[in-house]
Formats: C-alpha cells, sequence, structure tokens
C-alpha cells in the first residue's frame, strides 16, 4: 500500500508513519508533505498512491483549500485535534475522521475500513493485466534451431547449442557432443534469435554459448582468444569492436 501523509508536525507524522509500519510492513510512505502548497505540488503530478493520511489545520491554511486547488480521487483518512470538521470532511472523498494523538486502535479500524471499502484484489487484477501485458510485448527467443539432414528437417535445442558459425555461405551449428549440423539461419539473423545472456557473437565467423567458453588468454592489440569445447576450427579470437561487451557479457 502506498500512502502519503500530509502533517505539518513532523514528531506526528513521523509516529503515524511508525504506526503505520507496524500494522503492516507492507505499507510504504512515499511522501511527507507539510504545507497546502507541497501538497498540491506533488498531487498535482497524479503519483500512483492508494491512501492519503490528511491533517486538517495546516500552516498555510486549512487542508480543504487542497481540494479546490487539485482534483483528488484517492481515499483521504483526515486526522486533526479538533472535531468540528467531521462534516465537511465527509463532503470530499473522505472515508475516515482520526482524533490526535491517534490511537492504535482507531487507526486499525480505519485502514481496516479502506481495506472493505478498496479490496486489494482490485490491485491484483491490474497488476495481473500488467504482468501480461509486460509477457505479451517480451521478446521471444528461440528455444530450438532448425537443422537440415540430406534431405530431412530437424532441430537441435539452444541449450545444447555449444556454438554456431559461418563457413563460406554457409552456417552450422555444434552441440556439446561435437556433432555439427547445417542450419537455416545465417550467424546474423542467429545473433538476433539467440538469447543474448547465453550467446554472443565473439566475430564474424562465431557465436558461442557461455557454456562452451573454457577459458580466455589476453591477445595481440588488447583482443582475446578463446579455447571453447569441443575445440573448433573456425577462429575464436574476439574482435577488437566486440571485447569490450564480451567481457560485460562474461560477467553479466
Amino acid at each position: 500500500m502506498r500512502v502519503i501523509i500530509i502533517e505539518d508536525e513532523i514528531p506526528a507524522a513521523n509516529r503515524l508513519a511508525k504506526l503505520l509500519h507496524q500494522y503492516n510492513d507492507e505499507v510504504e510512505v512515499v511522501y511527507k508533505a507539510d504545507s497546502i502548497e507541497s501538497s498540491v505540488q506533488y498531487l498535482a503530478a497524479a503519483p500512483e498512491i492508494d491512501l492519503i493520511f490528511m491533517d486538517i489545520q495546516l500552516a498555510d491554511g486549512i487542508s480543504f483549500d487542497i481540494f479546490e486547488k487539485v482534483n483528488i480521487s484517492t481515499p483521504v483518512i483526515f486526522t486533526t485535534a479538533f472535531d468540528q470538521y467531521t462534516l465537511k470532511a465527509f463532503k470530499v472523498n473522505s472515508i475516515d475522521y482520526l482524533l490526535k494523538p491517534i490511537d492504535e486502535n482507531e487507526l486499525q479500524r480505519s485502514l481496516e475500513k479502506y481495506q472493505q471499502l478498496y479490496p486489494k484484489t482490485n490491485h491484483d487484477f491490474q497488476g495481473k493485466i500488467l504482468k501480461l501485458m509486460q509477457e505479451m510485448n517480451a521478446v521471444k527467443y528461440k528455444e530450438r534451431l532448425l537443422i537440415k539432414r540430406g534431405q530431412q528437417l530437424s532441430y537441435l535445442k539452444t541449450e545444447n547449442t555449444a556454438y554456431c558459425f559461418a563457413d563460406g555461405k554457409l552456417c552450422y551449428a555444434v552441440d556439446f557432443n561435437g556433432n555439427k549440423f547445417l542450419l537455416e539461419s545465417n550467424l546474423s539473423q542467429l545473433e538476433e534469435q539467440l538469447q543474448p545472456d547465453n550467446f554472443y557473437r565473439i566475430n564474424r565467423h562465431l557465436l558461442v554459448n557461455i557454456e562452451s567458453v573454457k577459458k580466455v588468454h589476453t591477445w595481440l592489440g588488447g583482443r582475446l582468444k578463446l579455447e571453447v569445447c569441443p575445440a573448433t576450427t573456425a577462429e575464436t579470437i574476439v574482435s577488437r569492436e566486440r571485447v569490450n561487451g564480451f567481457k560485460e557479457w562474461l560477467g553479466r
């Protein structure tokens, strides 16, 4: 639950924050405002908040003025040392009215009332929709490579692929047992299609699986030379322009 506290007395604001955390350690006080001006500035930015605790008498006026300056749809629990504002409080979107000093049991009842009026399932549903949208927009990487065996097509799981290399216009994959397979894709296509956390193209001819890299040696001109398993006849020197990217990938 994301909460803001509008209170011009710092000790009172800190005590309320402490009580909220004691009630539920998932309560997050994301902002504390001590005036009408600072409250309006913050709320005008339309922050994602679940509940507002609002003192009525602030140093620069009455907090009801905030509602005249900015649209507030978030539920509000008013806190005050005076009870003459009760009726006016419920004319805005208040769900409760707490007298100072705030009693822990009264605060708990207010929060329980909030949870009944604004059940968490609504937020969970919105979260699930957001997660689903993120998954729909996520990049889907290949889990299998299409390979040719004579006149037949088959596949090789990417997790079993040690590396892929280009030989002229042809492209091959090699599994961890040293078996070589002719691929339908070229190396540039594979670089885009394979999970970048697991595969890295070290030069024009070779794209390696992190699990195939056994040793890395410094080489001439600031380059690197790899020992891969199974061994390959393809060049295993990391090109100069790819060295920094390879180091970052290796230590990811």
